[in-house]
């Protein structure tokens, strides 16, 4: 196959990739609709039923780990359809998107991170990995919604803002480590993504937790939040060390290629930055007396900041790393 029949395939499998997806989050949202409580029988997770067994009162069942006991009733057959429904497309756009990436990589022959449409497209591939394999052991269509939703319009300003042509490497970039470097900072800035959505699912919890009355919602279904803050940080602990794994190798390759460490490169500064405010996140959380609201938000200002080093300081700060391709 000739390169420009590559490179139209790969296209064709992304916006392939984005319509299905986008097809799954008009399931994921209906499926989130459907399994919404009653306002009369929904319940706060702290605030549970108590049912007396031999004269004592203890908390009825819950749905399952960190659920709240909304009601005695399963989930409706039109909610477990179009949850299924979505996860099908989910994994079809997964797929979709995975042979994006692959078909970019065999038009550019090498790994497809060496501008911005790349990193783009194998962040979103990486992401939808990471969430398919982590649901497919424990059920997580509750959260398909915002992880497919950020997920799309990331693809979707590759295609119409980010892209580019493919072209060969600078110099600079002809090295094993961009295959090392710059996939660990993807798969890290994956986890993150995930992770930033857990945050404001646990924020909005957290908050309808503290209202009097609770008004009824999806988030009934959902695992309370301190279920929800532990998914968190559970997946900023794996995200972290990655990321440090990163910012190292980072400084080892810019000295094989500049001849220094460091060089105080905008890009430099702001992988140092993010990792700052992250090693912030987890100190904060390990730090008895702060409140995980405030922790949370910690989190979010992180990610904030790789959207920052993404898109302002690869396509506005002039630097030895830009390579936005634009």
């Amino acid at each position: 196959m000739t390169g420009t029949t590559l490179a139209q395939l790969s296209s064709l499998a992304v916006y392939s990739a984005m319509g299905v997806l986008t097809l799954a989050m008009v399931m994921y949202s209906v499926y989130l609709a459907r399994i919404a409580p009653t306002r009369t029988n929904s319940r706060v997770a702290d605030d549970r039923e108590l049912v007396a067994v031999g004269g004592a009162e203890v908390p009825a069942a819950t749905n399952g780990p960190g659920l709240a006991a909304v009601d005695a009733e399963p989930v409706s057959m039109g909610a477990r359809r179009a949850g299924g429904i979505a996860w099908m497309l989910t994994l079809l756009g997964t797929l979709l998107t995975v042979a994006g990436v692959v078909l970019r990589g065999l038009e550019v022959r090498r790994w497809p991170l060496g501008n911005m449409y790349e990193f783009a497209i194998v962040g979103c591939m990486l992401t939808l990995l990471t969430y398919v394999a982590w649901a497919s052991r424990r059920d997580l269509r509750w959260l398909g919604l915002f992880v497919v939703g950020p997920v799309l319009l990331t693809l979707g300003l590759a295609v119409t803002a980010w892209y580019t042509d493919g072209s060969e490497l600078m110099p600079s970039l002809r090295s094993i480590w961009l295959a090392i470097h710059v996939s660990v900072a993807t798969l890290s800035v994956a986890l993150f993504t995930i992770g930033f959505s857990l945050a404001i699912i646990y924020l909005i919890q957290a908050r309808l937790e503290a209202a009097d009355p609770r008004p009824a919602s999806f988030m009934d279904r959902l695992p309370d939040s301190r279920a929800l803050e532990r998914l968190t940080y559970s997946i900023h602990v794996v995200a972290f060390p990655l990321w440090t794994f990163t910012l190292i190798a980072g400084a080892i390759w810019a000295r094989q290629a500049w001849g220094a460490y460091w060089s105080w490169d905008p890009k430099e500064v702001w992988t140092f930055v993010i990792w700052t405010v992250y090693a912030g996140y987890l100190h904060a959380r390990a730090t008895t007396g702060v409140r995980r609201q405030s922790v949370a938000w910690i989190a979010l200002a992180g990610f904030g900041c790789i959207i920052f080093n993404y898109t302002v300081v690869n396509m506005f700060l002039v630097g030895m790393h830009s390579y936005s391709g634009l």
